[in-house]
């Protein structure tokens, strides 16, 4: 997968309601609705600590699955991870078998659903039903990924309001029914365990819509651990009321395929029974409508790469997957025809398991291949132990599953590698990050994945404490009108840092040259972007260069090959930044990259005429703002008064200001007059708020 160009980019529409609310909607169906009484059967009393030592080896593969999914936010989720780490063996095994299990469990649910459609309308058959909900959630994804998430916020809201009520029946459970709590004995628990373990799996699904996610670094984390928490507690406190409000005899035997709706019944009569009804076909639609969305960017991350053929990498008008929508709708529909989904649902855990433990792996693969553009917006804690942990667990589990899962993994990893040497061998020409960590050791490497790394930090953006605003503010700036030698302005900017930070003008100098040799110099669209890291410096500086008349450069590219530049470079950025920091160097020049990237930027740099309006050309985003101050407009309320004053939101601060012919960093006692020009750096709401009071 090459860096993606803006267009070929999935729309981020996906806020921290949307990733809840998908993570909920597609842990909470079958587990609650469907196996309780099947588990019951074999836990007894002690259902419930089954289903909370169920949640145990997913803890690993959830704090793992976060910090690759904020490093790494691409379509395809698990699929890119291990690709990308452990190589695209592995990862076209990951990825067919994860799109696999996403569908089997969808259409696992839409049976479901209809099942319980058919105890409302029992003339209306089960797979019918099901077909028509798989045609009618596909379209809903067809539409738009904001849509889906919209109508999944719907489902899920609706499903925990019922949900919330049924818990409260925990006030109201029979203690004798928990009489026998260990009768069934430790191994039974276990083994329950290992096979409601499954009801928690869709929470790691959200990763395969991180491109989709605003701000993935906050809500992806955020989003999954709230989604957690419920369904653990949903699960446990859930089926305590199950075992502790319905007989033991009816919960594994009349009742077994509908506990919830039973204990409901038993709760509130009818209308009881009527609600949890309403919540189980909530649950299994949304589970529908979020295993569509997740399942459909498996194809189109393999058909970027390589892996699957380019017809399943196209974008429709709207920017979505539509072949990998048809595609994953088309093979549900095969299952929900031909096949019984919910036997081969429960086959596919073992792989689900195996593929837990791979992610943990991943994390090790990555941390340890020292990749500097490797930069997770969200680290896993207790590393390496929490990984170490998480290969070991599920093994442990898969173990008290018996033969039939352990041999359809078997099957599906023999396929995939099949579909491997057959076909994707002849597409592909990457290796993963493991090829790093075999370099540390003598070995080769792979020298595709840094550069992409960096294309995606260009799409994350900054962070919240990356300081890019301010670096920009006091920037000092160098402008060259007639053509000039890149040697001459690298000098001329390494003597401005010089005196900034500690570090010969001559030590600054050579490293600039040396990157600019060997290849560390990025230079595209008119632009140059030489970059240093130096050991003892506390903050990071900058010099921006405005070369009307061009600068005549020799650089090489990211293979040492000596290169001259497509177009005349007219922009420079020397950056410099303390070595101890990489992943905040590596944002900050993709923000300036990205800028650049920009249709117009140069034709705006070029016509700057001085130092502010330079450095507000760089800084074009929400987080911006330049105000003319002048009479009779709405700014005229801040002229006589001091910096300190001026009543703006919290979170905003003037970081120059433009006076007749000069620019300077105001101080608190400095006085706004008529005339001057505002250049304001904030928050975005911040600044959005300051718009409204004195913008235009």
């Amino acid at each position: 997968m090459a860096i993606l160009e803006k267009k070929e980019r999935l729309k981020k529409e996906l806020g921290l309601a949307s990733v809840y609310a998908l993570a909920t909607g597609t842990t909470l169906s079958a587990g609650f609705f469907l196996l309780p009484g099947l588990a019951a059967e074999r836990a007894g009393a002690a259902l419930p600590v089954a289903y909370l030592l169920a949640a145990l080896p997913l803890i690993p593969a959830v704090f793992s699955a976060l910090e690759l999914a904020t490093a790494m936010p691409r379509a395809g989720g698990v699929y890119y991870f291990l690709d990308r780490s452990l190589g695209p063996i592995v990862g076209t095994a990951g990825g067919f078998g994860i799109w696999l299990a996403l569908i089997l469990k969808a259409a696992f649910a839409l049976v479901g659903m209809g099942a319980y459609i058919n105890l409302i309308v029992p003339s209306l058959p089960i797979i019918p039903v099901a077909i028509l909900f798989a045609l009618l959630f596909g379209a809903v994804n067809i539409l738009g990924t904001k849509r889906a998430g919209t109508m999944q916020l719907v489902l899920v809201s609706g499903l925990l309001l019922i949900l919330l009520w049924f818990v409260t029946g925990i006030f109201r459970i029979e203690p004798s029914h928990f009489s026998t709590f260990w009768g069934s004995g430790t191994q039974s628990i276990f083994s329950t365990a290992a096979m409601v373990y499954i009801s928690y799996v869709g929470i790691t699904h959200v990763a395969s819509v991180s491109e989709e996610v605003k701000n993935p670094g906050r809500n992806l984390p955020l989003g999954v651990f709230l989604s957690l928490g419920t369904a653990i507690f949903v699960y446990v406190v859930g089926t305590t009321v199950m075992v502790g409000i319905v007989p033991m005899a009816e919960l594994t035997g009349e009742f077994a395929y509908a506990p919830a709706a039973r204990a409901a019944e038993l709760l509130a009569g009818n209308i009881g029974k009527f609600f949890m009804v309403l919540a189980a076909l909530l649950a299994f639609s949304s589970v529908s409508n979020a295993g569509i969305l997740s399942a459909s960017r498996y194809p189109l991350a393999m058909s970027r790469d390589g892996t699957l053929p380019g017809v399943f990498g196209k974008l429709n008008r709207r920017n979505i997957p539509v072949n990998g929508v048809l595609v994953t709708v088309g093979v549900m529909l095969f299952v929900l025809i031909f096949l019984d989904a919910v036997k081969i649902a429960k086959l596919a855990s073992a792989f689900q398991l195996l593929l837990f433990a791979m992610i943990c792996l991943a994390v090790i693969v990555m941390r340890e291949s020292h990749i500097d553009s490797y930069d997770p917006g969200y680290k896993s804690p207790f590393y390496p132990w929490m990984q170490i942990t998480g290969l070991v667990v599920p093994f442990l589990f898969i173990a008290f599953m018996g033969p039939m899962p352990v041999i359809f993994t078997g099957g599906l990893v023999v396929a995939s590698l099949g579909w491997y040497f057959h076909y994707a061998r002849k597409h592909t020409k990457r290796s993963g990050a493991i090829l790093h960590v075999f370099e540390r050791l003598g070995r080769g490497r792979f020298d595709g994945l840094d550069p992409e790394l960096r294309g995606i930090l260009k799409e994350k953006g900054l962070r919240t404490e990356d300081p890019f605003d301010e670096i920009v503010a006091r920037a000092q700036v160098i402008d060259e009108g007639e053509n000039v030698d890149f040697e001459i302005v690298a000098r001329k900017a390494s003597e401005l840092l010089a005196a900034r930070v500690t570090g010969s003008v001559d030590e600054i100098f050579d490293g600039y040259l040396r990157g600019t040799r060997i290849g560390m110099t990025p230079v595209s669209h008119g632009a140059a972007l030489p970059h240093l890291r130096m050991p003892g410096l506390h903050n990071s500086e900058m010099v921006l260069v405005q070369a009307r008349g061009g600068m005549n450069i020799n650089f090489a590219d990211e293979l040492g090959r000596q290169r001259d530049p497509e177009q005349p470079v007219q922009a420079a950025f020397f950056f410099i930044s303390p070595e101890d920091n990489p992943g905040q160097h590596l944002r900050i020049l993709a923000q300036i990259a990205e800028r650049v990237d920009d249709d117009g930027f140069m034709k705006e740099w070029l016509s700057a005429e001085n130092d502010q309006q330079l450095k507000e050309t760089l800084l074009h985003n929400d987080r911006y703002l330049a105000l003319a101050i002048a009479e009779q407009s709405k700014t005229e309320r801040l002229i006589g008064k001091s910096v300190a004053e001026a009543k703006f939101p919290a979170g905003c601060l003037i970081a120059l200001i433009r006076r007749e012919s000069s620019t300077f960093v105001p101080r608190a006692s400095t006085v706004i007059e008529n005339g001057d020009r505002l250049t304001i750096i904030g928050e975005p709401e911040s600044v959005l708020e300051l718009t409204k009071l004195y913008g235009d």
